[in-house]
């Protein structure tokens, strides 16, 4: 079962569940903003994912982080706390299948996910 991590008022999210859907891929979302995030869920991101790829660095969120703050990121624990405290910094969307992971949306990135499933 694939999930999808982000939250419902992004464009980006809303061509990933277009996608999905128009492809009938079976999923499951989990809105940041409703279902919560925690350390621990954070951490499996992170078996995953690198935490630099997982933080949004080009969205509004990072630009409203006061500069010294962006400057503290320095590494897995700086992000995981940085992350709890703004979940919409997260890059979305976050596509998990099993212990394979997407960040982003693309209709070629999505087409390959999806197709290679091993």
């Amino acid at each position: 079962m694939y999930i999808i991590y982000g939250i419902k008022n992004c464009d980006t999210m809303k061509k990933a569940f277009a996608w999905l859907d128009e492809h009938q891929v079976q999923y499951q979302f989990h809105n940041y903003k409703t279902d919560g995030i925690s350390a621990d869920l954070i951490r499996s991101f992170l078996h995953l994912v690198d935490w630099q790829c997982l933080l949004n660095t080009r969205g509004s969120t990072w630009r409203k982080l006061d500069e010294s703050v962006r400057a503290a990121i320095n590494n897995e624990d700086s992000a995981i706390k940085i992350i709890l405290a703004n979940p919409s910094i997260i890059k979305r969307p976050l596509l998990i299948e099993g212990k394979r992971a997407l960040l982003g949306f693309s209709d070629e990135s999505y087409a390959q996910f999806i197709t290679s499933k091993k």
